[in-house]
């Protein structure tokens, strides 16, 4: 299985150079959170290409710190909407020349994979080490000019949670986290007109987001050209503004792991003290957003100060933070295993879906609606793996590798029949696998029977 997740990185890796893009056809470009989670897996097979890869998506950040959720490969062209929609270059001082990017960003997981990449280095030998911490000098001030970015400019002051402009911003494209708030975008006149690509490249195009939730993302896209992509104007005019408490989970998560790297990158100790402020903030504002009986947290529609209460795998984000409570935690464990989510009668793997399969918003071939993510699943393990919650981390960990014993490396699974779905042979799906089957902690991770 390993061999054969790391033949799929290989095969994805762009023409000409080492660069691993996102999938072989659906996703021809560079995604920023696919990125660091391709890192974290390559780390275990070739942690100099891992570092390439973190550098290459870093060679499109913005002069005002922002990492984008796109960086495009100008040699593929079967994709959309591609860098001419943007038109981010055109419109915003910020944005660099080349590459071309998107204007949007995404969960900030790179700090988290750089830590990856040094800690693989490591266990690599004396002179993989070496020349892991001489690239982490570099590269660290990188990643905490992407954090200053989003404390900020995305911060929101009132509820201490990360402002996203869009659903692709979450990395959940078409969650039901984001109904409410799309309901409310209305679609103007002057939506230029489109042709969808996505559709050609899946077996069900009825697993895709549908042409209604497409016309709402393009118009987001558009307000965004007409403001210039000012981070200002968007945060007090945007039709879709939500506190999104997954991305302030990562937020948390990296900054921990930021922290951590400091002393490692040769950082000032005003660095690291300023990463251990944003971390606590965050966990803070992921933890007031809690239910008191079930643990879940919810989102915020900051537009109206309305809470977006739903069952999605966002809910766990307490996890995700780290620093949660035991009470909160023995909560969210409860509900993670249990009856609502990885327990549900009849899944054909214990782990939990995208959506709540008792939801009402539960589809489960739609997308982020209800099918298994592998990635979602390994940041779950992961998060519980540094909380001590190593039998809980099993229990994630060993039906997830059966699930890909199939070696189709898909980008989602239905939950009942296990069918793979959406783009096959997935980059973050190969590379998750790698760091559950390679990693120095996954000898420790005991897979749970099932």
């Amino acid at each position: 299985m390993a061999a054969r997740a790391g033949q799929v990185l290989g095969a994805n890796a762009r023409h000409g150079d080492e660069v691993v893009k996102a999938a072989p056809d659906l996703y021809p470009h560079q995604w920023s959170w696919d990125t660091a989670f391709i890192a974290i897996g390559l780390a275990q097979l070739n942690a100099s290409l891992a570092r390439r890869n973190l550098d290459a998506l870093f060679a499109g950040q913005w002069a005002n710190g922002m990492v984008p959720h796109i960086v495009f490969d100008p040699a593929a062209e079967d994709y959309f909407p591609g860098p001419d929609r943007w038109g981010c270059a055109a419109l915003s001082p910020s944005a660099p020349d080349e590459p071309q990017t998107s204007g949007l960003c995404q969960p900030p997981l790179h700090a988290v994979a750089a830590r990856a990449v040094v800690e693989a280095a490591r266990h690599q030998g004396h002179e993989q080490l070496h020349s892991a911490l001489e690239w982490l000098q570099g590269f660290f001030p990188k990643l905490m000019a992407w954090h200053q970015f989003l404390a900020d400019q995305r911060v929101d002051p009132t509820s201490g949670l990360v402002t996203i402009l869009h659903g692709w911003e979450s990395g959940m494209d078409n969650s039901p986290r984001w109904d409410v708030a799309y309901s409310n975008v209305q679609v103007g006149r002057s939506l230029p007109p489109y042709q969808r690509r996505d559709v050609k490249h899946v077996a069900d195009p009825g697993t895709r987001p549908t042409d209604q939730e497409y016309d709402r993302y393009l118009w987001l896209v558009e307000e965004a050209r007409q403001a210039g992509y000012d981070q200002a104007i968007l945060t007090r005019s945007s039709s879709f503004r939500v506190g999104d408490v997954f991305f302030t989970a990562i937020f948390a998560a990296a900054n921990e792991d930021l922290a951590n790297l400091a002393e490692q990158a040769g950082a000032s100790a005003a660095d690291r003290l300023r990463a251990e402020r944003w971390r606590d903030e965050a966990r803070d504002a992921v933890q007031r957003q809690a239910d008191r009986a079930t643990g879940l947290a919810t989102d915020l529609d900051l537009r109206t100060g309305q809470k977006l209460s739903t069952e999605t795998i966002a809910g766990f984000s307490p996890l995700i933070a780290g620093g949660a409570p035991v009470e909160l935690r023995k909560k969210l464990l409860l509900e993670l295993l249990g009856p609502r989510w990885a327990g549900y009668p009849g899944l054909r793997w214990p782990v939990p879906p995208s959506t709540s399969p008792a939801s009402a918003d539960f589809r489960p071939r739609s997308y982020w609606r209800g099918p298994v993510w592998p990635c979602m699943s390994w940041l779950l393990g992961w998060a519980l793996e540094r909380a001590g919650e190593h039998e809980a981390a099993g229990h994630l960990r060993g039906p997830s590798l059966e699930q890909l014993d199939g070696l189709d490396f898909a980008e989602y699974y239905e939950p009942f029949t296990g069918e793979p779905l959406g783009s096959l042979r997935q980059s973050w799906t190969a590379a998750v696998t790698l760091d559950w089957l390679c990693s120095p902690g996954a000898a420790r991770t005991t897979a749970a029977p099932t």
